[in-house]
């Protein structure tokens, strides 16, 4: 039985999500934005007043590690903990003027980057593509 590592949709998908990473991670340095940092940002960009589990859940990282990724965001001063009004034991996240004011400065760094990436792409394909992936991840779930 033979099995090709290049050829594994497994190992293009992670080789092509290492690569987005890492050319969003220079795009954001000047920033000091990680991104994962920028996914909880953008999350809350959305939504404010989420608890860490929500988000966790979100951007699909434990509980952990978004903790981490949330204390950084809190001493860039991106981010402001409030106790939860309800759940004492839970607080709630919120965005800080800063925090707000990153979101015109980082969305068109991500359309760019996005853009460079879907050259030669028809959209109608790039859209096929989001669907097929979507449907992969619900197959395995």
């Amino acid at each position: 039985m033979d099995f090709k590592l290049d050829d594994s949709l497994g190992f293009i998908l992670n080789k092509t999500n290492t690569k987005l990473k890492n050319e969003l991670f220079q795009r954001f340095k000047e920033y000091d934005v990680t991104p994962e940092q920028w996914a909880v940002l953008n999350c809350l960009w959305e939504q404010e007043g989420v608890t860490p589990k929500e988000l966790a859940d979100r951007i699909f990282k434990d509980k952990p590690n978004t903790n981490r990724i949330l204390e950084k965001l809190q001493m860039k001063e991106l981010i402001v903990r409030k106790l939860h009004p309800i759940d004492k034991r839970a607080y709630q996240i919120f965005l800080t003027d800063r925090g707000w004011a990153l979101k015109k400065e980082l969305i068109p760094k991500v359309m760019q980057l996005l853009e460079t990436a879907a050259i030669g792409i028809e959209k109608h394909k790039i859209l096929e593509m989001k669907k097929l992936l979507n449907q992969i991840y619900d197959n395995l779930t």
